[in-house]
């Protein structure tokens, strides 16, 4: 339905929302009928990119047994490699595994080289990672206060798709996730009581995890250089990561006319070179990055889903039960899959978002409520303070705080990037640049600094009030040991765990899409097998990496495929400032 006055897209319109969602964006913004990725058609003057590749010209495509539309190199590299390294980590496991000692389990050898992998990244590239991490908040930042910021997304004339409430809505929802849940309590407490504590010297060697050089002795210093080192984390730095991304498809793609694709970013770095192998190795490496970056995702929700489970019903959080798991929340997710997004996911979010905000409402309305209102601006003052010396790559005495948290989490988020960044692109068509920057940056950081007050300050509240009880339990458990001290504590971790698995459902499902889309060389629209497939093969590889070593082997695999993707997320800086210059240009040669 065209809108007489507004034409088509003015924001709001649902019939023009919900298509964009559904991954039907047939019936929102007039598409190009030959690209054949159902993509809107630039609105107004903008740099369209001429190139005589046309999507989907390098795929496979036909409906034998099943349909399939697969881009040839990118599908087929990706998939053999994933099948192969998941078939060789459950081998690795049986042929290393150790008999107990002295009734107390050993790790395989291959658990052992995975936490040696793991170690040796986070400790050889930690100033890479901290220095790509200060250049994409410094080029965002960049962009909001410069020129470049009055582009708008889609063309000069483009029209937002969603409206703002709908927009900033779904920025809300792209900040939550399993993350949130995992390391709401956990972090807070964990690097309050590690500041608390102070700096340890074992011979010559510093040995304690706390940030900066700790808090010895002050238990408010402790808290506020813990809840700064917790926004650091949660903050401008990895929202800054998926800003990137998400500006790089939506230019090139809305503004430029290529696939929505992460290839399509380096064309003013290659030209129509990345048709071939250097976009094929741009979008396998995105491949790799996102299902490693989902995958350890889904092991830390099952892992707090199964301590969940027995803090609650006694049900042993063995292997056994974490991959019970894995196998029905994939099912559910292959179901929401073919359901489609309208009537699976898009369901399944709303209610989680429900779910989410009442949890919080809980905490904030039972906890200590005060302090969590004055904490929060608390929070981000000690954050403004700490931000400098935390974000510095180089000269620092704190390396396991460095390497094992921020170099860890700087090398998740970037490995989750195309698909966060994917998601945002799509349903941010019509912003200006520096609408999109702003909101991006400040929206989900904001809602994250909300959510780790009120759990995370809970917590210290708590410990401070003489509890030691979420101090000493394993990361899984501390989020259930906190709410063992409020009110209605078996309603409330309940909810705990169903917001962790329909997170788990949610991110496999949409997780799913967008792998499907970089290995169908663009397309938007792809057969249902193909993202079947990818659900399978992300419960299969987060079974794989659990059985052979746990957290470990899910930490060095997001940090691995980080790494490389972290210089193609360099690339991309350049490639974004190139590309909005070329839109400037447009629009002054126009006037």
């Amino acid at each position: 339905m065209t809108d007489p006055i507004h034409g088509p897209g003015h924001p709001g319109d649902p019939s023009h929302e919900r298509p964009i969602l559904s991954g039907h964006p047939e019936l929102a913004p007039q598409t190009d009928p030959d690209a054949g990725d159902g993509l809107p058609v630039p609105e107004g003057p903008t740099e369209i990119i001429d190139t005589a590749y046309e999507i989907g010209q390098d795929n496979v495509s036909r409906a034998v047994t099943l349909e399939i539309d697969i881009h040839k190199v990118v599908f087929i590299v990706s998939a053999v490699v994933i099948a192969l390294f998941t078939v060789g980590t459950l081998i690795g496991q049986i042929l290393t595994a150790q008999p107990p000692l002295d009734g107390v389990p050993q790790p395989s050898g291959i658990e052992t080289a995975f936490g040696s992998l793991r170690d040796t990244m986070t400790g050889s590239f930690d100033w890479l990672f901290l220095t790509a991490g200060n250049v994409f908040v410094l080029l965002c930042l960049g962009l909001i206060v410069t020129p470049l910021g009055n582009v708008r997304l889609g063309g000069p004339e483009a029209t937002p798709d969603f409206s703002l409430f709908g927009w900033f809505a779904m920025l809300f929802a792209a900040g939550m996730g399993i993350g949130l849940m995992f390391y709401g309590v956990s972090e807070p407490m964990s690097h309050f009581t590690a500041a608390l504590g102070g700096v340890e010297i074992t011979d010559g060697v510093r040995t304690d995890w706390a940030p900066l050089e700790g808090a010895s002795g002050d238990p408010m210093a402790a808290r506020r250089l813990g809840m700064a080192a917790t926004v650091y984390h949660w903050g401008l730095h990895p929202w800054a990561m998926y800003a990137v991304v998400a500006l790089a498809l939506a230019l090139f793609s809305y503004n430029k006319g290529l696939p929505l694709t992460m290839r399509s970013v380096f064309y003013p770095i290659f030209g129509d070179r990345i048709w071939g192998w250097p976009g094929h190795l741009i979008d396998i490496l995105a491949v790799f990055a996102t299902i490693f970056g989902l995958v350890t995702s889904l092991g830390f929700g099952a892992e707090q889903a199964a301590a969940g489970l027995d803090f609650l019903f006694g049900i042993p959080a063995g292997n056994g039960t974490k991959i019970a798991l894995v196998v029905v929340i994939s099912l559910i997710a292959m179901a929401s899959v073919v359901l489609g997004v309208e009537k699976g996911v898009k369901r399944l979010s709303e209610a989680n978002m429900i779910l989410a905000m009442a949890l919080l409402a809980f905490v904030i309305a039972v906890g200590p409520t005060w302090q969590i209102v004055t904490g929060f601006f608390g929070n981000l003052t000690a954050y403004a303070r700490e931000i400098v010396p935390l974000s510095n790559p180089f000269g620092r005495t704190d390396d396991n705080f460095r390497h094992g948290w921020t170099a860890f989490y700087w090398a998740w988020w970037i490995s989750w990037s195309p698909f966060v960044g994917m998601f945002i692109a799509r349903v941010s068509r019509g912003r200006t640049v520096r609408q999109f920057l702003a909101a991006v940056l400040v929206i989900p950081a904001l809602i994250s600094v909300l959510w780790m007050t009120a759990l995370g300050g809970t917590a210290i509240t708590q410990y401070l009030g003489g509890f030691q009880g979420v101090a000493d339990a394993a990361l899984e458990l501390k989020l259930f040991e906190m709410l063992r001290q409020l009110p209605l504590t078996q309603l409330a971790s309940l909810i705990g765990i169903i917001l962790v698995t329909v997170f788990f459902i949610t991110s496999s499902d949409s997780g799913s899409l967008v792998i499907d889309t970089i290995a169908s060389g663009g397309k938007v629209m792809s057969p249902i097998p193909q993202r079947v497939f990818w659900c399978t093969m992300q419960g299969l590889l987060a079974i794989a990496l659990m059985l052979g070593g746990g957290l470990a082997a899910l930490q060095a695999m997001a940090v691995s495929t980080g790494l490389p993707f972290t210089i193609v997320l360099l690339g991309a800086c350049y490639a974004i400032v190139v590309g909005l210059l070329g839109e400037r240009r447009e629009v002054r040669s126009a006037d």
